[in-house]
């Protein structure tokens, strides 16, 4: 509720967005289920978050409330899991 009001962390209204990160090889991808994302802000932190990770680009789809993480090298879910929601999201699912 205090999203829709503008009171939330995510709210931040900005034009910015979230760079995409590219990597050189693609070994292997998961998709998570995410719960909490509602608008470019809430996407632009989950990006930023996964990004962080070394070897690891996010691509996220709002409307379907999905994180895909495609590596450049194996990683543990948890490690993934564990920055999405750090960022402050609930990850409910591995797709």
């Amino acid at each position: 509720v205090k999203h829709f009001r503008g009171e939330g962390g995510c709210c931040g209204g900005s034009t910015y967005k979230a760079k995409k990160k590219k990597l050189n090889t693609v070994v292997d991808k998961k998709t998570f289920i995410v719960e909490g994302m509602h608008c470019q802000h809430c996407v632009n932190r989950v990006m930023e978050a996964v990004n962080s990770l070394e070897g690891a680009s996010a691509a996220v789809n709002l409307k379907k409330g999905i994180v895909t993480v495609s590596m450049e090298k194996k990683m543990y879910t948890e490690v993934i899991k564990n920055a999405i929601e750090k960022a402050g999201y609930n990850v409910k699912d591995e797709k």
